[in-house]
Parts: structure tokens; sequence; C-alpha cells
């Protein structure tokens, strides 16, 4: 060709007409992914399952305290108004199911169990619910300055009137001597040993002179020996069989009696009576 026509070169359609790129799922729509509800069925489940669990517990708290104090009033003989207050340990649902409560608390400010009347607080374990033996029970029994002078009557001591200062007790009396009666005030501490109360002699208060126990002895002979050796007062005939007294100890303005209790005693009736003194 001459220099006169050249030839055009043809047109460029990669840059006049751009080829439009579509993405890869244009147009189609993509359906959403749904979440599995299971998880959100089982927590709702698990929710209520708790909130039923939590409602039964709080009934039977509510329900096992009348229960227990009515088979207690009824077992030892108390009176149907005997106020007792009622408390057991840890979640009650398992032991309910199981048949025994691992530990039960029982209190009151004034109950009369055989001849002694005070405030009573005791602690149970292995308490069966469908009949049997206690696994084992013990507790404290806080009695006055009277019911403990009805308590060691039965010693030999001249008692008249009893004052406490802890840890002794002071017996006011009168002692034969030559004839006549010599007021005196005798200080001892009590205790107790095999089921027995003791009261060891601390001191004599004799006309206004304190004699200690060998003083006692060299002044008064052979006359004086139930002052100056310590008592042994069996109180078995006043507490139930199933009661053994096994500490005893002067606090404050009261006398403080440990007691343990046989746990055949919910089932057994002679446990329940009271003991004989040899």
């Amino acid at each position: 060709m001459s220099d006169e026509n050249p030839t055009r070169p043809y047109p460029d359609h990669s840059t006049e007409h751009p080829t439009l790129v579509l993405p890869k799922d244009a147009g189609v729509e993509t359906p959403k992914r749904r979440r599995p509800r299971w998880p959100w069925v089982l927590l709702i489940v698990v929710l209520v399952l708790a909130a039923l669990v939590v409602a039964a517990e709080f009934v039977a708290r509510a329900v096992l305290p009348g229960i227990v104090r009515g088979i207690v009033i009824e077992q030892l003989e108390l009176p149907a108004d005997q106020p007792l207050e009622v408390d057991a340990s840890g979640v009650l649902l398992p032991q309910l199911i199981g048949g025994r409560l691992d530990r039960l608390h029982l209190s009151t400010d004034s109950v009369t169990i055989g001849g002694i009347t005070g405030a009573a607080d005791v602690t149970a374990t292995g308490v069966p619910l469908r009949g049997g033996d206690l696994t084992d029970a013990r507790g404290t029994v806080r009695i006055d300055a009277e019911q403990f002078t009805a308590l060691v009557a039965a010693s030999d001591l001249p008692i008249d009137s009893i004052a406490f200062a802890e840890p002794d007790v002071t017996v006011s009396g009168s002692l034969p001597v030559f004839g006549f009666s010599l007021p005196i005030a005798l200080t001892l501490t009590p205790g107790a040993d095999a089921g027995e109360l003791l009261l060891t002699p601390v001191s004599l208060q004799v006309a206004g002179a304190t004699l200690n126990a060998q003083q006692i002895a060299d002044r008064f002979g052979s006359i004086a020996d139930q002052l100056t050796e310590t008592q042994r007062i069996c109180i078995a005939d006043q507490l139930p069989a199933g009661l053994t007294m096994t500490g005893l100890a002067v606090e404050d303005d009261v006398v403080v009696v440990d007691v343990q209790v046989d746990g055949g005693i919910v089932t057994d009736e002679t446990l329940q009576e009271n003991g004989v003194c040899p």
C-alpha cells in the first residue's frame, strides 16, 4: 500500500468494549443456615428441673420439722403443745429418698424428761425415716438450782439451799455436833462418772472460818466424814434408761449436764422408761 492511504489498525475491543465479569453467585439467592434449637430446649428443661428441685427442697424443709416433732413427742410421751425446734442439715431431698437423715438438731427452752426439767439441746445423726435405731445422739440439758437440788437430795449432805459459783456449788445446811446443830456452808465441785453424779468437797465454812478437807477431819473427826469424801449419787432413776450422763459442770447460774443417747431409744420402750439405781 502507498503512504497516501495508510491502513488503519483494527480497534482494540478490550478497551472500547470492556467485558463485564459477573460474580459467581450473582442472581442466585443463598438460603440462610438455620441454627439448631436443641441447646435452648435443653437449657429450658434444665432450668425447669432445677426450679422444681428447689421448690421440692423448700417444701421438704417446711414439712419435715412438723413430722419429726410429732414423732419425738409421741415417742417420749411429751405434751402435745411441747415447744420443740427441729433443724435438719444438708440437702434434704437425697436424704428423704434414701430414708435416713444425716444430722438432726433438736432444741427446746423447757422440757421434762424423766424427773428433770430443763433446756435441752440434742444432735442426732443417722436418723431413720422408715423405722430403726439412730446411729448416734448426744447433747446437753441445762438445769437451774432447784432442779439440781432435787438431783442431789439423795446424798448424805446436809442441804437446805444451794448456790452456784462457777465452777463450784455451795450447799448450806446444818451438821449435828455433840447434840446441837452447827450451821455450815460446804463448797463442792460437781462432775459425772459412769453415769453417776459426783460432788467433790473443796472447802467448809463454819462460824465464819473456812476449812479445807484435812482441817475438817482434824476438827470434827469421823462425824465430818460425809463432808470430806466425794459423794457419788445415782440419778439413773430420774432419767430414761436410754440416756446416760457423761459430764456435768456449772456455767454461770445453771448446771450443764452432758448426755449420751442410746440409738435404740426410738424403738425400744424399755429405754424410754426411767432407769433404776443399784
